[in-house]
């Protein structure tokens, strides 16, 4: 049984698929490009632009990172990465996932919208302004990310207050899913924070603002799941980890191979500078954390406003976006994988093309 078309705002994605926003670099043109190519959603990370071809993009580097803001979230390099998706795509569909906690969000969406982004993809955060930055690009589809029907109300409440509109889907995440979760350490294994307990109420609350579509995420792997999430009454779903195992995701090949490499027991969650658990697989960084021998913490780029230029970081004890960006650049020492819970079950690399077919069809 193939499945419905998702709608979202005035685009239709015909594979109610949307591939989950990974960042550094692990969806950018390559990835994000082919799936849109493939009916699914591709979805640009808009994390760490600034490292996109060698850091051309980033305008002044300082020990070889991008400096602040501006660089780390380099306007040239997403436009270059939009550009370069579109090669792929042509007039297909295509996403940007903007982290609400990011330094310069209000900039980076203006950005997004302007490189020709149609849909904008939101988590980290209770995005209330978000419709402030598209005003000028009303075909701009907005999709927050949320981890429950409580946030879905308090953001159509002040949506349609203040700007007279409401979001066009929601990505509800579960606590399964790879890097940042919604939910406290605790709140993480509760029976009632797991995504199939979750939709329903979602799905619920989402009927009460004219059905807006709920696209489920965190832990979805195969076909039997995105069924599962249909017969609960989501509309789609997004799926990170799952894509990472393909040819065309622009990871690096040592960043697969950790994937691949990992059994259940190592993914894990741990803290972060952004203030929530972040899952991810345990690696040579997580034991050097956890000695506190981690490598130096400069804060060269200014990434996420909840770190406080550095202090959370010093806190955990790694940066994140320089561990990010080691994992991006292959480096295995100092690298931060992360991963969703399902990660281990990452056997082999195929492409993008076979994966979108055995979602849709069966294995």
């Amino acid at each position: 049984m193939g499945f419905k078309s998702l709608k979202i705002g005035k685009h239709i994605i015909e594979k109610p698929i949307v591939q989950g926003g990974m960042g550094v670099g692990i969806s950018w043109d390559k990835l994000a490009g082919n799936v849109s190519k493939e009916g699914g959603l591709g979805v640009i990370s808009s994390v760490g632009t600034g490292y996109y071809e060698d850091k051309k993009y980033a305008t002044k580097l300082v020990a070889g990172r991008p400096l602040d803001a501006l660089g780390f979230y380099s306007k040239d390099g997403f436009n270059a990465i939009v550009k370069n998706a579109r090669k792929l795509c042509g007039d297909k569909p295509l996403a940007a996932n903007i982290l609400y906690a990011i330094n310069d969000y209000g900039r980076v969406v203006t950005d997004a919208c302007e490189a020709g982004v149609n849909i904008i993809i939101t988590g980290a955060g209770l995005p209330t302004n978000m419709p402030e930055f598209t005003e000028g690009y009303p075909d701009v589809a907005l999709v927050p990310i949320i981890s429950s029907a409580k946030a879905l109300k308090i953001i159509c409440k002040r949506w349609q207050k203040r700007y007279n509109r409401l979001p066009d889907a929601v990505v509800l995440e579960g606590p399964k899913s790879g890097g940042h979760q919604g939910f406290t350490y605790e709140q993480c294994s509760m029976p009632e924070n797991q995504l199939e307990n979750l939709v329903k109420p979602v799905v619920e609350e989402a009927a009460l603002w004219g059905n807006i579509p709920v696209i489920a995420a965190g832990g979805v792997w195969d076909k039997s799941d995105i069924e599962e999430m249909m017969s609960l009454g989501a509309s789609g779903v997004q799926m990170g980890t799952r894509f990472i195992g393909t040819f065309e995701c622009d990871a690096h090949e040592n960043l697969k191979q950790v994937l691949l490499g990992a059994k259940k027991e190592d993914i894990q969650l741990m803290a972060s500078p952004v203030g929530y658990p972040a899952q991810g697989v345990r690696t040579n960084l997580t034991e050097l954390v956890e000695k506190r021998e981690g490598p130096a913490i400069k804060c060269i780029s200014n990434c996420v406003a909840p770190c406080n230029r550095g202090v959370e970081a010093k806190e955990v004890g790694f940066c994140i976006a320089d561990r990010l960006s080691d994992a991006f650049e292959g480096n295995l020492e100092t690298g931060l994988f992360f991963s969703g819970t399902n990660g281990y079950r990452l056997d082999k690399i195929i492409s993008v093309k076979e994966l979108m077919e055995k979602l849709t069809e069966g294995e």
